[in-house]
């Protein structure tokens, strides 16, 4: 087979022309520099030690190059584009304006070589790698100059490191120094490791915390001296640990909990001696000031972790500030002890809680796109209460309303309208028949919904939607988060479906899933694991699961099998009895101070019986779109293999959805310059149904199921608004499941220069947030 070769597109031709004149633009940097001065493109630090393992060699190479100053402008593949910009923008005239904007926010100045100190920079190396254990260090200093462009070279000669021979203790008579030496199993200075400055200070701090926990209130790490010795031994060094002889006896002392006082309704212009009696109440431990009975007392003794006689411990203390956050009650929470004037040792407790206000009315107004080319708005409409009922109890009252059109494809015409409203209450505790106590920072919250949603798809159907649920959700840590409800009920129902749609349904039944009565109840479950807020770490992740259990309770009971025709109806509509189970796992690698590698893979199966042949369809999976493969359209893939029809009578291409889903995507992120994120990425996945339907051919999950994967790849800028991020993604499909076997990989026609090519695969995803 003879393949035709085009000739070259003047597309790419333009591209190449624009590249090569940026490069030799950038290369011309330097003539703006000031006379007699030169541009400073970096430094770089080599040691030479024969000792140390290449490995470490180079670990400390780079920890000593990030220590240098200042840093040079920004590099992207050798070019410098922020330095560009600012100088083609040239000097502005006025303070505003586009040049002034290009210079002076987007453009980046030269970093020039008079700017760098030599000799500093050679002593703040110096003071590193001593502070690391390598005494008596060498540092030298020099610079190379080529092209008006200058670097600087730093060589570091280290002595042997000096590594801890032994640690001890207090050993006086103090209380305290015996707590500090039972805690010696913890301590971060280990026998045989490397003298680190760093590692004292971060075990001061450690004494310190072991000994808030023990009522030592007044006392600071600056209290312990970390004596070294380094004059015996070959390379080693004694490290002994001492409290200070000038420590103030009140840092000695551990201290007791006394009286313990609230202010639920504090501004700064209060002033504790204006309050008469009738405005103090005592509730157990707690003496409460409060003018306006803002708050049931007993939501102190669920908050406040100190009673009096207590220990102080800063655990206890903190746990009490955060849970007071937590309540979503107050803007400001402050706490101060002060000491006792009833008894020695004491500490009374002080609460000052400032009120956010309690109702407020926040409306939301949305813009959104979607790669299935729906463009719509919605408004959301909702009046808040924070304290309902006394107990810092949230009730939210919603209205909402919105619409989607599809400006061009087949489903042009069919808009889709939705209008409904939502009433929750949020209460700050588990509402359990039993006592469940937590000792977590975080509230534990008790919620109770009823949702009701119209949808109306223009020219084929309707739906009423009604939901209502019960349920629990706490975080053990800022890293676990649970959720479960242990009711949550939905109905829905059709109306209005136009004969068109009916008429639809005789070609393609599927169709009919969609308007079918549905009653779905049972409890769900939803865990999250994250540790991403750890910004330091070079791997971090995310992990999310669900379970969702409908109807299995009542269909063991009732002893349901739609296979022997023997459907159990509730109000005259059969419920539906579902396992179902979805995990979400994300990995995060950071590549630099500006990049990461970005990971998802999502699982989730789903099996109805009982009651029920198939899942409902609003709980079966879909792939594609804005936050899914992006190189196809939403809800257009899959399942399997099938190939969609062309549209039908009524012009409308229905949803895509299945039992089975795999999906995997990745995608480099990095920054570009100012608020601008680049990324290129691949998404690969697809739907399953579990049993065959021979109105779906090829739908099924089978032991060839790798050979339907769907994967496609693209390029996207993220906009980071600090507020919000807008994110715009072109992709492309790779290969197509939908496609004739040995035939679905579709990469070998990627053919940009073809304006019809460009319209039926170049996809465009505009959205808000990062897909994962």
């Amino acid at each position: 087979m003879s393949r035709k070769h085009n000739h070259i597109n003047p597309f790419y031709v333009k591209c190449i022309a624009l590249l090569t004149l940026f490069f030799v633009v950038g290369c011309s940097n330097t003539k703006y520099l000031p006379e007699g001065d030169l541009l400073y493109t970096g430094g770089s630090v080599t040691i030479k030690d024969s000792i140390m393992k290449k490995k470490n060699r180079k670990a400390l190479e780079k920890e000593l190059e990030g220590l240098l100053r200042p840093k040079p402008n920004k590099q992207i593949f050798g070019l410098r584009p922020k330095l560009l910009i600012y100088n083609l923008a040239g000097e502005p005239k006025k303070d505003k304006g586009t040049r002034y904007w290009l210079r002076n926010k987007v453009g980046e100045p030269p970093v020039l070589f008079s700017q760098v100190d030599l000799d500093y920079n050679a002593s703040v190396l110096r003071n590193f790698t001593e502070n690391r254990g390598y005494f008596k260090t060498r540092v030298s200093a020099d610079s190379t100059v080529r092209n008006k462009r200058v670097t600087a070279e730093y060589i570091v000669t280290p002595r042997q490191q000096y590594i801890i021979k032994s640690v001890i203790f207090p050993d006086d008579s103090l209380k305290m120094s015996k707590i500090i030496a039972k805690s010696h199993r913890r301590s971060l200075l280990k026998v045989g490791q490397p003298y680190d400055l760093d590692v004292i200070k971060a075990e001061r701090e450690r004494i310190d915390a072991r000994l808030k926990e023990k009522g030592y209130f007044y006392f600071n790490p600056d209290y312990i001296l970390a004596k070294v010795d380094s004059s015996k031994g070959d390379h080693e060094v004694k490290i002994r640990l001492v409290i200070k002889d000038d420590t103030p006896v009140k840092a000695l002392t551990a201290y007791k909990i006394d009286k313990i006082f609230v202010y639920p309704n504090y501004s700064l212009t209060n002033d504790s001696a204006v309050y008469r009696k009738r405005n103090i109440t005592q509730y157990k431990d707690f003496t409460i000031i409060d003018t306006a009975d803002t708050f049931k007392p007993r939501i102190y003794d669920r908050t406040i972790y100190f009673k009096k006689g207590d220990v102080y411990n800063r655990k206890d203390h903190n746990l009490t500030l955060n849970r007071f956050v937590n309540l979503g009650t107050f803007s400001f929470v402050k706490n101060e002890f002060k000491p006792s004037d009833s008894i020695p040792n004491a500490l009374d407790s002080y609460y000052f809680l400032t009120l956010l206000p309690k109702k407020f009315i926040r409306v939301e107004v949305i813009g959104k796109t979607n790669s299935a080319s729906y463009t719509g708005t919605e408004l959301n409409l909702n009046w808040n209460n924070r304290n309902f009922l006394k107990g810092a109890e949230l009730f939210t009252a919603s209205v909402f309303g919105g619409a989607d059109f599809q400006l061009g494809g087949t489903n042009k015409g069919k808009n889709i309208y939705k209008l409904g409203g939502e009433v929750s209450l949020t209460w700050p505790r588990f509402i359990t028949p039993f006592n469940i106590e937590g000792n977590s920072e975080y509230v534990p919250r008790t919620k109770a919904t009823l949702r009701y949603e119209y949808q109306k798809r223009t020219q084929l159907y309707a739906l009423n939607s009604f939901n209502t649920s019960f349920g629990y959700m706490w975080k053990e840590n800022i890293r676990k988060e649970h959720q479960l409800n242990v009711v949550d009920v939905t109905y829905v129902s059709p109306n209005h479906v136009t004969p068109e749609y009916l008429e639809d349904i005789k070609t393609d039944p599927a169709l009919g899933k969609v308007i079918e009565k549905q009653l779905i109840f049972g409890p769900t479950y939803n865990y999250t694991y994250t540790n991403t807020m750890q910004k330091r770490k070079k791997n971090t992740i995310y992990f999310n699961g669900e379970l969702d259990l409908a109807g299995n309770l009542t269909g063991a009971i009732t002893g349901a099998n739609i296979k022997k025709n023997d459907t159990i109806k509730i109000f005259d509509v059969p419920f539906s009895q579902y396992v179902k189970i979805k995990s979400d796992f994300r990995h995060y690698l950071k590549l630099g101070k500006e990049s990461e590698l970005a990971s998802r893979l999502i699982v989730g199966a789903g099996f109805a019986y009982g009651n029920s042949r198939t899942l409902p369809a609003s709980k079966q999976f879909v792939v594609g779109g804005t936050n899914s493969i992006r190189a196809f359209r939403a809800r257009t893939l899959g399942p399997g293999s099938y190939v969609i029809p062309p549209p039908t009578n009524n012009n409308f291409t229905p949803d895509q959805s299945a039992d089975l889903k795999l999906e995997f995507n990745t995608e480099y992120r990095a920054k570009l310059f100012s608020i601008v994120r680049g990324a290129v990425f691949v998404d690969a996945g697809n739907i399953w149904l579990l049993h065959a339907d021979p109105n779906k051919p090829g739908a099924e999950i089978s032991k060839d199921f790798m050979k339907e994967i769907a994967i496609g790849a693209g390029a996207g800028l993220r906009f980071d608004l600090s507020f919000l991020v807008l994110r715009t993604d072109l992709a492309i499909p790779l290969r197509n499941p939908a496609l004739p076997e040995g035939q679905r990989w579709v990469i070998d026609d990627i053919n940009f220069g073809s304006s019809s090519w460009r319209k039926d695969n170049l996809i465009l995803n505009i959205a808000i947030g990062y897909p994962f």
